[in-house]
C-alpha cells in the first residue's frame, strides 16, 4: 500500500487536530457573547447551502480493527465489521450493483423526512429545536422522558461508533496507534464545543462538507486512472444480476434509517436552524443528492475490485484499491479522515443503516442540548451539563477501543427507533388528539417485545434464537428473519398503541358508568401556549390599561 511513514502519518494527524483546535477556539471567541439559547441552538438563521453541507456531514464511518500489514487471511478474518469504507464496498461484492444503488438510495432519501416533518413540528412548537421538546409538549413528562432516554442512548451508542471507527480506520490506513488519536480527538472537540456550543459545530460541519467533496474527487480520479478492469470478469461475477437480499434491503434499510435519523438531535437542530421552510427543502434536497452520489461511488469500489481480478476482496475492497495509489494520495486521505471525524463525522457521509448521524463534536453539542433541555429543563448552568457529558465520554472511550461491531450498534438503534417512533408520530395529526403519552410508551415497548414473539414463531419456539433478533448480529441473513423483524416492529408498535388506547378508554367508560362520573376520554384538551404566545400575552397585559380592564 502506498502508505506514508509512521512519523509522517503522526505529523499529518496531530497537525490537523492542532489546526481544528485553533479554528474551533477562534470561532468560540467570536461567539463569546451569545446567549444560553444561542449556545444550544441557532433557530431560523441558516440558508440553504450551509444546511446542505451540514446534512451531508452528518453521518458516520465504521470499520473492524485490522492492520494492512497483516496477511490477507488475517485481514479477511478481522475485517467483518462495517463502515462506509468497509460496508458499502463489501455489500457490492456480495449483492452487486443492485445492492450498491439500494444502499446509496436508502441512505440518502430518508433525509427528506426532515423536509416533511420539520415545518410541521416547528409550527406546533416554534421555540423548539429538537424533537424531544415537541414530544414532551404533546404527550407530557413521561413520554418526553422516555423518548429523551432513547435519544441520549442512541447518541451514546453513536459516540462509541464514531470513536471506534476513527481508531480502526486510522490504524488501517496510517498504521499508527488509534488510541492516542481518539484521546486527542475527544480533548480537542470537548474544548471547542464547550466554549462555542452548536454554532461552532455547525461551522466546522460546513468545512467538513466541502472536504467530503474534495476527498471524493481525489479518490475517484486516482482510482479511475489506476484500476484496470478486466471486462471478461464482469458477466461471470453475477454482480449485475438482482437478488432476494437486494430486494429485502430496500425496505430494511429505508425504514430503519428513516426512524433512526429522527433519534439524532443533530439533524433536528439543523432542521430548526433553517431560516425558512424553503431553505430547508433546498438544503436537504442538495444534501440528499450529494449523499447518494458519494455513497454510490464508495460502494462501486467493491465492483471495481472484483472486476479488476482481486479475489474475494470483501470489506477490504477500498483498501486493496488504495494499495495501487501513491503515498501522497493516502496522506491526503488521512488528513481528511481526521478532519471529517473532528468536524462532524468520521469519513464520508450518510444517513444510513451504516451510518447515522452526526459526528463527534455534533454528537457532543447535541447531547449537551438534549440533556440541558430535556433532563434539566434549562434550569442549571451549562458547565454542569458539559461536565456530565465529559464523564460519559470516559466509558465511551473504554468501549470504543474494544472495537465493537459497529453494524450491530446501528442495527439495534434502528430497530428500537422502528418500534418506538411510529406511534409517537401519530401525535402530529390533530385528529388523533385523544392519544396520551401512556399509549405511545406502551406501543413502543410492545413493538420491541413483538420482535421476540416473532422470533419464537419463526424459530419454532427457540427462545435463544428469538432473543438474538433483538441484538441483530448480521444484516446479511439468507432468510426472512431480519426483514420480518423490521416489518413487525413498527406495525406491532402501532397495533399495541391502538390496543392500549382502547383498553384505557374502555376502563374509563366502565368507571364513569359505575360512579356516574362524566366520560371525558375524548375531550379535546387545550394545549399550553408556546413560549412565543406567552410572550405576546405578557406584553399585551403590560401594555393594557388596568382601569379600563376593571371597568370592562
Amino acid at each position: 500500500m502506498g502508505q506514508p511513514s509512521e512519523p509522517a502519518s503522526n505529523a499529518l494527524i496531530f497537525c490537523t487536530y492542532a489546526l481544528f483546535l485553533v479554528m474551533g477556539c477562534y470561532l468560540a471567541w467570536r461567539f463569546r457573547h451569545q446567549s444560553k439559547q444561542e449556545f444550544l441552538s441557532t433557530n431560523r438563521t441558516q440558508s440553504a447551502i450551509p444546511l446542505a453541507l451540514n446534512f451531508v456531514s452528518s453521518g458516520g464511518c465504521c470499520a473492524k480493527r485490522q492492520s494492512i500489514t497483516e496477511s490477507k487471511e488475517k485481514l479477511k478474518e478481522r475485517a467483518m465489521g462495517s463502515s462506509i469504507l468497509f460496508s458499502y464496498p463489501e455489500l457490492s461484492t456480495y449483492i452487486g450493483l443492485q445492492g450498491t444503488l439500494t444502499y446509496a438510495a436508502c441512505s440518502a432519501l430518508p433525509l427528506m423526512v426532515f423536509v416533511v416533518l420539520g415545518p410541521i413540528i416547528r409550527r406546533k412548537l416554534p421555540e423548539g429545536f429538537i424533537m424531544t421538546a415537541w414530544v414532551r409538549h404533546r404527550y407530557g413528562e413521561v413520554a418526553g422522558a422516555y423518548i429523551s432516554f432513547l435519544t441520549l442512548a442512541t447518541m451514546f451508542l453513536y459516540m462509541i461508533a464514531e470513536l471506534s471507527a476513527l481508531q480502526q480506520v486510522i490504524e488501517s490506513i496510517a498504521g499508527v496507534d488509534g488510541l492516542r488519536v481518539i484521546i486527542v480527538q475527544v480533548i480537542v472537540t470537548t474544548i471547542y464545543t464547550s466554549l462555542g456550543g452548536f454554532k461552532v459545530s455547525f461551522t466546522t460541519d460546513n468545512i467538513q462538507g466541502v472536504m467530503i467533496c474534495g476527498l471524493i474527487i481525489i479518490c475517484a480520479i486516482s482510482i479511475g486512472t489506476t484500476a484496470k478492469i478486466d471486462r471478461s470478469l464482469i458477466d461471470p461475477s453475477g454482480l449485475l444480476k438482482p437478488s432476494l437480499l437486494g430486494y429485502q434491503l430496500i425496505y430494511i434499510l429505508f425504514i430503519g434509517i428513516v426512524f433512526s435519523d429522527m433519534f439524532l438531535s443533530g439533524f433536528w437542530m439543523r432542521t430548526f436552524a433553517s431560516r425558512t421552510d424553503k431553505d430547508l427543502a433546498i438544503g436537504v434536497s442538495i444534501a440528499t443528492l450529494v449523499v447518494f452520489v458519494v455513497l454510490g461511488l464508495v460502494g462501486s469500489t467493491g465492483l471495481i475490485a472484483v472486476w479488476s481480478g482481486i479475489e474475494n476482496p470483501g470489506s477490504l475492497a477500498f483498501f486493496m484499491l488504495m494499495a495501487q495509489l501513491p503515498a501522497w494520495v493516502v496522506g491526503m486521505v488521512i488528513v481528511m479522515v481526521v478532519a471529517l471525524s473532528t468536524a462532524g463525522k468520521l469519513f464520508l457521509l450518510t444517513t444510513t443503516m451504516i451510518k447515522d448521524g452526526a459526528v463527534f463534536d455534533t454528537l457532543q453539542s447535541a447531547m449537551v442540548s438534549t440533556a440541558s433541555n430535556d433532563l434539566f429543563r434549562n434550569r442549571i448552568d451549562l458547565i454542569w451539563i458539559r461536565g456530565l457529558v465529559v464523564l460519559i465520554i470516559i466509558p465511551v472511550i473504554v468501549i470504543a477501543i474494544k472495537s465493537p461491531s459497529i453494524l450491530q450498534i446501528y442495527l439495534i438503534s434502528n430497530l428500537t427507533a422502528c418500534a418506538s417512533l411510529p406511534s409517537v408520530l401519530l401525535g402530529l395529526s390533530d385528529k388523533l388528539y385523544f392519544l396520551k403519552g401512556f399509549d405511545v410508551v406502551c406501543g413502543g415497548l410492545g413493538g420491541i417485545f413483538s420482535v421476540w414473539l416473532f422470533g419464537l414463531v419463526y424459530y419454532d419456539g427457540d427462545s435463544k434464537a428469538a432473543a438474538k433478533l433483538l441484538i441483530l448480529e448480521s444484516l446479511y441473513a439468507n432468510d426472512w428473519s431480519v426483514f420480518g423483524t423490521f416489518l413487525i416492529a413498527p406495525i406491532a408498535g402501532l397495533l399495541v398503541t391502538g390496543l392500549v388506547f382502547s383498553l384505557r378508554v374502555g376502563l374509563r367508560w366502565l368507571v364513569c358508568k359505575q360512579t356516574g362520573g362524566r366520560f371525558d376520554a375524548f375531550d379535546r384538551l387545550v394545549e399550553p401556549p408556546s413560549a412565543e404566545v406567552r410572550a405576546v400575552i405578557e406584553r399585551d397585559e403590560e401594555n393594557s390599561d388596568p382601569v379600563k380592564v376593571v371597568r370592562e
